[in-house]
């Protein structure tokens, strides 16, 4: 259905501009989208969503690998582990797809993965703060520990991205910032952003040799997502994207409790809530901004002064 396609095409669109804006993980949008939004079955917006990713992550990684800001050790290590992990995960994924509750239980794993993300990116600025303590620095101290650490991350997080499609992104710059606080954050993006590549592309043969990819939304999610984390990517520039930051993660967190079979009413209803409060902050930081532009204060006794002279 063309219709369909392109509903699809413009949720693929949106996603992307919030990828791009944000920095939150594709996946996260995209696989609750298609279970509840377009009624995709649960395996099927797994596997599909695996695929999409590897094919979009590279895009990133190859600006960054030119400006050689990731650490390339620890991408390494971190691959040492989640290649494996998400074939494993893989093998998991088809035991429970193939089972005759599958479609359910995989709904639960993802809600489960998504409530776990949204913790993880609401811890990460008290991560964040811990690591600005730290000098940042070009050389990281290596040690067997820190490694095996690394690469049990990434195993875990593999396990987890093969099952459910999601975590790629946020749980492992996560973990990056608590194992080497002393990462600038320029280069933990690009580490992040590179070691995700392998990762996915493994996942995605594995996927794509289940047969369970839907070539028709892969598509249409590509013609929407590239362009959108482009031009996300542009407004970042000019926007940081903090609202928006805390809008997505109050809609993944409501996704995430109607895939753990939570009443719609009450999904929906923390949907409009987030959305109402944070749309209400916006405005009011906007007017602000109009009546107080940025190098200028109503307070200022300089202003006060020559308003009363005039």
């Amino acid at each position: 259905m063309p219709d369909v396609n392109l509903v699809m095409t413009l949720g693929g669109l949106i996603a992307g501009v919030v990828v791009g804006l944000t920095g939150l993980g594709g996946a996260a949008i995209v696989t609750p989208m298609l279970m509840l939004v377009f009624g995709v079955p649960s395996a099927t917006a797994v596997s599909t969503d695996v695929v999409t990713a590897a094919i979009t992550k590279p895009v990133g990684s190859i600006v960054h690998l030119r400006r050689r800001t990731p650490y390339l050790p620890v991408v390494g290590w971190l691959t040492l582990g989640s290649v494996p992990g998400v074939l494993v995960g893989t093998w998991f994924f088809a035991r429970i797809a193939g089972d005759s509750h599958g479609n359910d239980t995989l709904r639960r794993l993802v809600g489960i993965t998504l409530v776990v993300a949204v913790v993880v990116s609401l811890s990460r600025g008290a991560i964040g703060r811990r690591a600005a303590a730290v000098e940042a620095t070009d050389t990281l101290p290596a040690s067997a520990g820190r490694n095996l650490l690394t690469g049990l991350i990434g195993l875990v997080v593999g396990l987890i991205v093969g099952v459910t499609s999601v975590g790629s992104g946020t749980l492992i710059a996560a973990s990056l910032l608590l194992i080497y606080p002393m990462m600038r954050a320029s280069r933990l993006v690009g580490t992040d952003l590179v070691q995700a590549v392998p990762m996915l592309a493994a996942g995605a043969i594995a996927h794509a040799g289940i047969g369970g990819v839907d070539l028709g939304i892969v598509i249409s999610l590509l013609l929407g997502q590239i362009p959108g984390v482009w031009l996300g990517a542009r407004i970042s520039s000019r926007y940081d994207g903090q609202e928006l930051r805390w809008l997505l993660l109050a809609i993944v967190g409501s996704s995430a409790i109607a895939l753990l079979g939570a009443p719609a009413w009450l999904a929906t209803t923390v949907s409009i809530v987030s959305i109402a409060s944070l749309g209400s902050l916006v405005l009011v930081r906007a007017l602000r901004h109009r009546r107080h532009p940025a190098g200028t204060s109503a307070d200022s006794p300089g202003q006060a002064s020559a308003g009363r002279r005039h």
